[in-house]
């Protein structure tokens, strides 16, 4: 029997295949593999079935955590399931019992019938209805029912609920009598793979491979197959098979991967394509409107110099150069936080809001969040500015941005790093005050270590111990309870692929030889580069959103051979080879017609190990192992490692988890005693006020003394008896009332003709470009210290999921730059839904003080002609 490259209790890797339980993928040759791989996810469905409705595509119905249950199994074999009349927020259980060995029959038809009556009363008494959560939602504002689910075609993704028209009930009638009727476990909807694959595209031109490993030499050739099929009739990226369109982070990912040595000048089309009109980095559409709820776009910054570094290109980098420049100014006056140091914004990639949020978190929250990915590219955009100065010969701001650089590293390695886990944490969160997230976060964790903001000892330690399940490194550890999988409980090839190139760094041969394991499978048994997989059990079909020919997850591939096994580091004027081959992918390896700059090289190596025993050029020694950057023509290089195997260094395996749901605490905090529901499984609580650890207990009470001056918030963390801990709870604040005062708008400009409900005072104000460019506000306070000044405010220009007209101003005190006052999207024509801006701490002195919340050049949002909202007062609370 051949020996196993990698073995655990989920597969197996061999030379020419992989075998996971029944099922094996088998390299043929170079160029053909196949696999007899089936999907689980539509065998043995459950006939249990989870739904909420759901009023304009928002989670409004029942509290988070408990949904109707339905039971679909008809009463004669082959008819339809009944479902009696559910009224609108009365949960509906079917406690029948499923008998054993009882499956969804496929094409089960299902009508569900709500009665909206109780709601429809509301809209006629008050004019709106009040939410489970406490929102108005105006009858005029009042356009969809649609239903949520967790088996197919239903869906958890309530964002997306408008785009699903067969997921909206109707009432032909009008008798407040609201319908739909689904077919579930739909045969002809199973997500499928092929069973074979062989190269019919021409990749001659391109880098060629070949090693002692068939089933890497395949894999190698499919990805190279699908770069090709990536490319675009205007030679730009496509993003993946289901993904059309260039997409700022996909396309800069997959160029630092890959794509800036494989296909240069498509990936220069590609990055340009995302650059605005006024010279700015493009933030893809998104939470709330884009930018600034999400700022991870400078990642651009990385992918713009790393096609500098593989093609030297001068006129390359003297047009990017003030795109980045201009573009990290604007989000060092919309994003920075100078409490910290970091960065705020969504996180990096992960940016589909409950599946790495807490469900609380509304857009404008998750722009207050300060995560680990999104720091970690905002300082590596920093260090690219300073190299890219020093290059085009400014060394003044050659030393500015490696400053701030240097100051954005320790504030990262301050505020994130988790010394009792050896790993950083996911993201700081929260309102006024900011508590960290204590789970592993794979995509910041690996950029961490590779952009050097962890180094040496702390380096090894996050490889060490970040945690790892059965088949690979999940986007979060532990997982999110109730939440299906795409993010959350899901592994993502390009982040396995980046988690690699860390451990190579960090010198962890076993983590690299694991996770090389575990790019491999899925690309071998699926035969497609897929975007994600479940980390559950390793199947692509599980997740909510999946797609082949995924641009980040072949060009993650491509760079095992590039970056890891071969080590091609490049530099600005030199390209470094430093290899790591794991022992048991020790052997001969060769890769031809590799383009550098002016050279083509054809490399050959030999042996294990992450040391060179010798390297030479044509013959001749090279010394410090480096290609100068000025060569020219067709060159041989031969490399032969020490076959010694690094020092061992561990791996944190783990079991998947699921952390506790999120606490959801009584408002107000009654007679003094804060109070909060019973998480399921969850062994303490642990309270934190003003985001620090306050005390912990196993009642659901505690005893909180009242607000001297000003407000405090509390929040509640569930822990389980495994010490995973849930999201802390909205925060609650307690004692704001006394220490509150509001501005009305209205009174400092005109008032809006618009007919919008739900407003405060006489009227609200509308701001555009045009529109009130600059309000001045006298905000009046009886004591001074520290206050919290946010506006009451409402922006129907879209979703809160997707399309980039959020709106922005920067509020000033005189010249004094406070903050920046971000208005994100709440619904689409939703212009009587109102909601708070984030709050910007102001210290205040007693009496009148004269503020200015004004557009500036540096608060263009991504659509550059809607930048809009509605504003009711400004609101000023003191804080504790």
């Amino acid at each position: 029997m051949t020996t196993p490259i990698w073995q655990s209790d989920a597969y197996t890797l061999y030379r020419d295949r992989v075998v996971q339980g029944k099922y094996e993928a088998r390299a043929i040759s170079a160029t053909e593999l196949v696999s007899d791989y089936q999907s689980p996810a539509n065998s043995f469905a459950s006939p249990e079935v989870e739904f909420k409705f759901s009023l304009n595509g928002k989670d409004n119905e029942l509290v988070p955590g408990l949904n109707h249950v339905l039971k679909a199994l008809p009463a004669t074999p082959g008819g339809a399931v009944e479902v009696p009349l559910i009224t609108f927020g009365q949960r509906y259980v079917n406690s029948r019992l499923v008998p054993a060995n009882t499956y969804l029959a496929p094409n089960t038809p299902v009508k569900l019938r709500l009665d909206l009556r109780p709601v429809l009363a509301a809209f006629k008494k008050q004019g709106y209805f009040t939410t489970v959560k406490g929102d108005k939602i105006y009858q005029q504002d009042f356009r969809h029912v649609y239903v949520a689910g967790g088996t197919a075609p239903l869906s958890w993704d309530f964002d997306s609920l408008v785009n699903r028209p067969e997921l909206e009930l109707k009432d032909p009638d009008g008798d407040g009598i609201y319908e739909v009727t689904l077919v579930l476990n739909q045969p002809q909807a199973a997500r499928t793979t092929a069973s074979q694959w062989k190269q019919t595209v021409d990749t001659a031109d391109l880098p060629q491979y070949t090693s002692d490993y068939p089933l890497a030499d395949a894999l190698y050739n499919l990805a190279l197959e699908e770069a090709r099929r990536a490319v675009e009739p205007d030679s730009t990226f496509r993003t993946g098979k289901e993904w059309a369109g260039v997409w700022t982070r996909d396309i800069s990912y997959s160029i630092m991967l890959a794509q800036a040595t494989l296909q240069p000048n498509v990936a220069m089309n590609s990055l340009l394509r995302k650059v605005s009109a006024d010279g700015r980095i493009i933030q893809d559409t998104g939470t709330g409107g884009a930018y600034p709820c999400s700022t991870d776009r400078v990642v651009w910054a990385a992918a713009a110099w790393e096609i500098y570094k593989a093609t030297g290109d001068e006129v390359w980098l003297r047009k990017v150069y003030p795109i980045i420049k201009k573009s990290v100014a604007d989000d060092r006056q919309n994003a920075y936080d100078p409490a910290t140091g970091l960065l705020r914004g969504e996180s990096s990639f992960l940016d589909w809001r409950e599946q790495t949020y807490p469900r609380w978190m509304q857009p404008v929250d998750i722009y207050l969040s300060q995560s680990l990915g999104t720091n970690a590219v905002h300082y590596q955009a920093h260090v690219v500015l300073a190299q890219m100065a020093g290059k085009l010969g400014d060394p003044g701001a050659a030393a500015r941005y490696k400053r701030q650089a240097q100051d954005l590293k320790d504030a990262m390695n301050e505020h994130l790093w988790q010394p009792e886990k050896g790993y950083y944490g996911q993201y700081l969160y929260g309102r006024t005050a900011l508590t960290l997230s204590p789970k592993a976060e794979a995509l910041g964790e690996a950029l961490s270590v590779l952009f050097g903001v962890a180094e040496g000892e702390r380096a090894q330690q996050v490889v060490a111990k970040t945690p790892i399940t059965a088949f690979g490194i999940p986007c979060i550890y532990p997982q999110i309870t109730g939440i299906p999988p795409y993010h959350n409980n899901a592994v993502w090839p390009f982040v396995q692929s980046f988690w690699t190139l860390a451990a190579a760094r960090a010198g962890n041969e076993q983590a690299v030889t694991e996770s090389m394991a575990a790019i491999y499978r899925p690309a071998a048994l699926f035969l497609t580069n897929k975007e994600n997989y479940v980390a559950e059990n390793g199947d692509y079909a599980g997740t909510q959103i999946n797609s082949s020919n995924m641009l980040w997850s072949l060009s993650g591939s491509l760079s095992l051979v590039y970056k890891v096994l071969f080590g091609m580091d490049w530099e600005a004027d030199r390209l470094v080879f430093r290899p790591f081959v794991p022992q048991a992918f020790q052997g001969q390896r060769r890769l031809s017609n590799f383009k550098y700059r002016r050279a083509v090289l054809d490399v050959d190596m030999q042996g294990f190990g992450n040391a060179i025993s010798s390297i030479t050029l044509d013959g001749q020694p090279l010394a410090g192992a480096a290609i100068p950057g000025s060569l020219t023509g067709r060159h041989t290089v031969k490399i032969l490692l020490s076959s010694v195997a690094p020092p061992a260094l561990a791996v944190n395996r783990v079991a998947n988890a699921f952390a506790p749901e999120t606490p959801v605490i009584a408002s107000p905090a009654a007679s003094g005693v804060l109070q909060w529901g019973a998480v399921a499984g969850a062994t303490e609580y642990r309270v934190l006020k003003n985001g620090r650890f306050l005390s912990k207990t196993t009642e659901l009470q505690l005893p909180v003394p009242p607000a001297a001056s000003g407000f405090v918030t509390y929040q509640v963390v569930a822990v389980n008896a495994a010490g995973h801990e849930s999201f802390a709870s909205e925060p609650l604040e307690y004692g704001v009332a006394a220490a509150s005062g509001q501005v009305q708008l209205e009174t400092v400009a005109a008032k809006s003709t618009q007919p919008y409900k739900g407003y405060s005072g006489q009227g609200f104000v509308e701001i555009t470009l045009t529109k009130n460019k600059s309000l001045t506000i006298p905000v009046t306070v009886a004591e001074s210290g520290l206050y919290a000044v946010d506006f009451r405010y409402a922006n129907g220009n879209g979703p809160i999921n997707t399309d980039n007209k959020c709106a922005m101003r920067t509020l000033r005190r005189g010249p004094e730059l406070l903050g920046t006052v971000v208005l994100p999207q709440r619904g689409v024509d939703e212009w009587s839904n109102w909601g708070f801006s984030n709050a910007v701490l102001v210290r205040l002195e007693k009496g009148t003080t004269s503020l200015t919340l004004a557009y500036e050049p540096a608060n263009a949002n991504m659509n550059g002609e809607v930048n809009q909202a509605m504003l009711d007062y400004l609101r000023v609370r003191k804080a504790h």
